[in-house]
């Protein structure tokens, strides 16, 4: 089975077309509730890597959906630390299970789904991911969506005017 592209796949054109309408109309918050719909992930954030730490940037939780933020953490502990050294996309069903990651970070979170934020040098930004504390029953990936809300957000979080 491939993953369908952007340029072939109608769906997934009609999806990020109503990501964008959301994140313009709405703002961050919205659109990543937009994309915590699509995933059975209690958590949809923006992280941004800053030296040894990842920083919260946007937070939505599916049980708290009021705006909020999570606290730093140290890089070493997460999963999007592996996304920012690969630069490439990292999908974990099961971390007790995944032999690819065991042993490569102590973390809480069982299943994590991210992409790569670069900025608009195409440098390594930080990461647009879903995560949960929790095994995720296993779904068809949102990858292309979320690639291209990952660069969606960056623009809107980082106006090229600052």
């Amino acid at each position: 089975m491939t993953t369908p592209s952007l340029e072939t796949d109608p769906i997934i054109l009609r999806e990020i077309e109503s990501f964008t309408s959301v994140l313009h109309q709405n703002g961050v918050h919205a659109a990543l509730e937009f994309l915590n719909r699509r995933t059975p992930h209690r958590y949809t954030g923006i992280y941004r890597f800053d030296a040894d730490v990842l920083r919260n940037e946007a937070l939505f939780d599916r049980y708290q959906p009021t705006p909020q933020q999570a606290g730093p953490v140290p890089m070493a502990v997460t999963y999007c630390s592996l996304v920012g050294q690969r630069q490439q996309p990292l999908e974990i069903q099961d971390a007790s299970t995944d032999a690819d990651i065991q042993g490569l970070i102590d973390t809480p979170v069982v299943s994590y789904c991210g992409v790569l934020i670069r900025d608009a040098e195409g440098q390594p930004y930080g990461t647009l991911c879903h995560y949960d504390m929790q095994r995720c029953q296993e779904r068809t990936t949102d990858l292309p969506l979320l690639e291209a809300a990952a660069a969606q957000l960056y623009r809107y979080i980082r106006p090229a005017n600052l």
